[in-house]
């Protein structure tokens, strides 16, 4: 090249390096700080994982002896038994006895008193002698209905403690005297006859209840003897 004359514009001198242009090295360092930036994030949601990890890990392992001692717990306690309730025992209502009237249908009924000392009812000439022994009954008998009613002493059962029926004796029951009023004998309402049921039992026998019909048909109402 001539002296004097120097390059023409927009190239460089003799020997000197071309320029780098700022375009590419400004992309260059975009690029290198992008690729430096996606390591940090990298990194960093990483470690925040082996973090979160450690921390459930860590959670497991603290909540792990708490529900053994919880489950431990609900095994050794004994289960509450439930109290049943206290049942309530109505007393047993007690048979009415000697003295205490009683009712079945249109009469009503009170035994006065037991005899069973005699073997022979009557007299000297007109008598019955007992099989066993007589036993004597005394009850009086009142219509409480509205109508006349026919009472007899056939209706009336005597009964030892093994439950055995006895039926009276109508022959015997003629013989104690004129007013026995136990042998067919109709009772007008409000009216009351009294009388002697006797009945002929072995001697080893204990009457302990009678029961009482105001007819043979009726359900009957029992009486303690005992």
């Amino acid at each position: 090249m001539a002296p004097g004359y120097g390059p023409p514009p927009g190239y460089p001198l003799a020997g000197q390096p071309p320029a780098p242009k700022k375009g590419n090295a400004k992309l260059i360092l975009g690029i290198v700080a992008g690729l430096f930036g996606l390591c940090c994030a990298g990194g960093v949601i990483a470690a925040v994982a082996s973090g979160g990890d450690e921390t459930k890990a860590v959670a497991e392992e603290a909540a792990a002896p708490a529900a053994q001692k919880t489950t431990t717990a609900a095994k050794a306690a004994p289960a509450k038994k439930t109290a049943a309730p206290a049942k309530t025992t109505q007393p047993a209502k007690s048979t009415p006895g000697i003295g205490d009237p009683v009712r079945d249908g249109k009469f009503e009924f009170v035994v006065t008193k037991v005899d069973c000392a005699k073997t022979k009812v009557g007299n000297e000439y007109l008598n019955k002698k007992a099989q066993g022994k007589f036993c004597m009954v005394s009850v009086t008998v009142k219509n409480i209905g509205k109508e006349a009613q026919l009472f007899h002493g056939s209706s009336q059962k005597a009964m030892d403690a093994q439950g055995t029926e006895f039926s009276n004796d109508g022959a015997a029951e003629m013989y104690v005297d004129q007013d026995n009023a136990t042998f067919l004998n109709e009772i007008n309402p409000g009216n009351s006859a009294k009388g002697r049921l006797i009945y002929d039992v072995p001697k080893s026998v204990k009457l302990t209840k009678m029961e009482l019909h105001d007819s043979p048909f009726s359900g009957g109402v029992e009486v303690s003897l005992s």
